[in-house]
């Protein structure tokens, strides 16, 4: 499904853990790392195709994870000009996103890279939320740089509430709760 302007319909996920840390996976016999991302098919919703490919790529249902935001408008990168093609559907230019930031409340032994009978990752891994994107493939990186710059201040307002969450907690029960809660 490509619209007018040439721009697949898809969604991209940034998954964080309790860390604030970011998966990166990376891909099967590349040295390629990037989030998990997947098009959105005819008559879903792109928080459906959200979860149809956390599940597939990664191994993760709706009950291991909490939306925490997502992008206001489209993204879109084009591809190099060798991957341009045109076809009965007109011509591909690139892939319009929807991003969703994610945190995982599952552990991190429920992520399963052969969820699907084609996995897209051979390997994964926690990041800073913030790290060089030298390994990902360079026409992607400013759509990563938008959609981490825009979803950025969802994380920061999921920390103060899981703050305010262990304080109501330790009031109730009157003891102290250590959690290693970065700023």
């Amino acid at each position: 499904m490509i619209d007018r302007e040439g721009y697949r319909p898809n969604v991209g996920i940034i998954l964080c853990n309790a860390h604030n840390q970011v998966f990166w996976g990376k891909r099967v016999n590349q040295h390629a790392w990037q989030f998990p991302q997947g098009g959105i098919n005819a008559g879903e919703t792109p928080e459906q195709a959200m979860f149809r490919e956390l599940e597939e790529e990664v191994g993760l249902q709706a009950e291991h994870v909490r939306i925490l935001g997502r992008t206001r408008e489209w993204l879109r990168y084009d591809v190099p000009p060798h991957w341009t093609r045109r076809d009965s559907r007109g011509l591909y230019r690139g892939q319009k996103q929807i991003w969703f930031l994610l945190r995982l409340t599952g552990r991190d032994c429920d992520v399963s890279l052969r969820a699907s009978g084609h996995p897209e990752f051979d390997a994964w891994r926690w990041n800073e939320y913030w790290v060089s994107m030298e390994a990902v493939v360079d026409f992607k990186r400013e759509v990563y740089r938008l959609a981490l710059e825009e979803l950025e201040r969802y994380l920061h307002k999921d920390v103060r509430f899981l703050r305010q969450r262990a304080r109501r907690l330790c009031d109730r029960s009157g003891a102290e709760l250590d959690l290693q809660l970065k700023p």
